[in-house]
């Protein structure tokens, strides 16, 4: 898409975020927490931190995938890391985006742990090979 590339001529680095986000989306309606779950109960994810790191180009109109994985969380399931990965259409992986996050309740603006029935599910969420549980 046009507004995804920079003056170089490839996707801007923003886009690789986006991506990412819709990644991570995916990732948690394939456990069936969805938007509308997480509106009616108030609750949604929140992230603290950010990483990106770029590896090659990905150029305008080219095909991408992305992959989402949890990389590591705390027993409780109350903050976690989910690690995004997104590849050119030639398999060659062009980034890694890395966040950490925990869960919000919308109204009071606090940090939540889930709901035990929500936790299984996101629990059921795909792990990463190196997948670990955080102690505190």
């Amino acid at each position: 898409m046009w507004a995804q590339i920079d003056v170089n001529g490839h996707m801007r680095h923003s886009a690789y975020a986006d991506y990412a986000a819709q990644g991570r989306l995916a990732l948690l309606a394939s456990v069936g927490l969805n938007p509308k779950t997480f509106l009616e109960l108030k609750v949604g994810p929140v992230l603290f931190k950010e990483e990106s790191v770029y590896l090659r180009e990905v150029s305008l109109n080219e095909t991408i995938k992305v992959s989402a994985e949890l990389i590591r969380y705390r027993p409780n399931g109350s903050r976690w890391t989910i690690r995004n990965e997104i590849f050119r259409s030639d398999g060659v992986k062009a980034a890694v985006i890395t966040v950490e996050g925990a869960w919000l309740d919308t109204e009071r603006r606090k940090i939540i742990t889930l709901p035990p029935d929500l936790n299984n599910l996101f629990m059921a969420v795909p792990k990463s090979e190196d997948f670990t549980i955080e102690e505190k």
